[in-house]
């Protein structure tokens, strides 16, 4: 079963990766792939133990976990998304993809885009201040 409790933490996301099962590395991937297409130039990291997507500040994490991979955040908020993740577990800031579903890539992608601009305009508004 998927956890991210590891005995030593990854030192980046191949190595977060790399120690779960096959089936699960799969999907992790298919997450990373997503966020790598709808933002380039987005850097990878580790933070919190959990592969991290950074531009302007933390964009987007996900992980393992026992029965699905978690997305952070997830804007349930904005009505562009409400409707989409109203099909997934979380809270209001979170999203879990159950492993015996699909990743939803297409939304998954969406989500970040629509993160990097916010994270954009609240940088250029902190400029203009």
């Amino acid at each position: 079963m998927a956890t991210t409790v590891k005995a030593q933490p990854a030192r980046n996301i191949d190595e977060y990766i790399a120690g779960f099962p096959v089936d699960i590395q799969k999907k992790l991937e298919q997450v990373r792939i997503a966020i790598k297409k709808a933002v380039p130039k987005a850097e990878e990291t580790i933070k919190y133990a959990i592969p991290t997507f950074t531009l302007n500040g933390n964009l987007v994490s996900f992980g393992a976990w026992k029965k699905h991979i978690g997305f952070y955040p997830a804007p349930r908020n904005a009505k562009e998304f409400a409707k989409e993740l109203s099909a997934y577990e979380g809270n209001k800031s979170t999203a879990q993809f159950p492993f015996d579903k699909p990743i939803p890539a297409a939304l998954i992608s969406r989500i970040v885009k629509y993160q990097a601009k916010r994270m954009l305009e609240q940088k250029t508004a902190k400029k203009k201040a």
